[in-house]
């Protein structure tokens, strides 16, 4: 049995107002994305957590960390040294 309605413990917010509140209004937002954008690995991996969730149970936080990682992926960490505590 699949259940996309399975809400996250935490719903995922995305710029702009978006929430994210079931597996499937995350799975409905990555099946509507142009192609090149669908089939990067990211958002494949997040589909594959979201499709395991939902069929097989299990914890929403594992499918949150796949969504999270793929809205992220452009994303990079800047480390700030001024906010390094000295040892």
């Amino acid at each position: 049995m699949t259940d996309w309605s399975r809400r996250f413990f935490d719903p995922i917010e995305l710029p702009g107002g978006r929430t994210f509140v079931t597996l499937r209004d995350v799975a409905r937002y990555i099946t509507k994305l142009p192609k090149a954008e669908h089939e990067a690995v990211e958002r494949q991996a997040a589909m594959e957590a979201l499709i395991l969730v939902a069929t097989l149970g299990g914890p929403t936080m594992f499918a949150r960390i796949g969504v999270m990682r793929a809205l992220n992926r452009h994303h990079v960490r800047e480390l700030n040294p001024k906010h390094k505590e000295p040892h």
